[in-house]
C-alpha cells in the first residue's frame, strides 16, 4: 500500500502553516536513478556478478544498496563497465589506475563544460542600462 503524498504543511489544521516534519510515511511512486538490478546489469555487460560487485566495491561503478543488501544501478551502468573494459584492454592498466583515469576524465569533460559556457559568456552582448 502507499500512502498519498502530502506536503508536511498539510493536516496540521492550521491554514499556513509548515510542519518541521512530515505527519504520514511518503512513498516515492516515481522510479529513483537506481533502477537496474545486479542480474540485468551482468548480463547486459557480460560480466559474471562477481566481477560487478567487484568494480562496485573499487568505485569504479556506481551502484546504490537497497534494505535487503541488493545492488542496485543507473541506466547507464552497462555503458561505464564497457568503458572500464576498454581501459583494461586495451591500455592494460589496472583497476586502481582505472579508477584515476576516471575521475580525470570526468575532470577533463567538467572544465570542458564551463570553458564552453564562459566562451558562450563572452560572446553574448551586454545590455547597457
Amino acid at each position: 500500500m502507499r500512502a498519498e503524498q502530502r506536503s508536511p504543511a498539510e493536516g496540521t489544521g492550521q491554514p499556513g502553516t509548515r510542519a518541521a516534519y512530515p505527519l504520514v510515511r511518503v512513498y516515492r511512486t516515481s522510479p529513483g536513478p537506481y533502477q537496474l538490478p545486479m542480474a540485468g546489469v551482468a548480463s547486459r555487460s557480460g560480466l559474471p556478478p562477481e566481477l560487478v560487485s567487484r568494480f562496485v566495491a573499487l568505485g569504479l561503478v556506481d551502484a546504490e544498496r537497497d534494505a535487503r543488501g541488493r545492488l542496485w544501478f543507473r541506466p547507464s551502468a552497462p555503458s561505464a563497465i564497457a568503458r572500464v573494459q576498454r581501459l583494461r584492454t586495451g591500455l592494460g592498466l589496472n583497476y586502481a589506475a582505472i579508477g584515476v583515469v576516471l575521475d580525470l576524465l570526468d575532470r577533463i569533460e567538467r572544465l570542458e563544460i564551463a570553458l564552453r559556457r564562459s566562451e558562450r559568456a563572452a560572446k553574448e552582448p551586454t545590455p547597457w542600462t
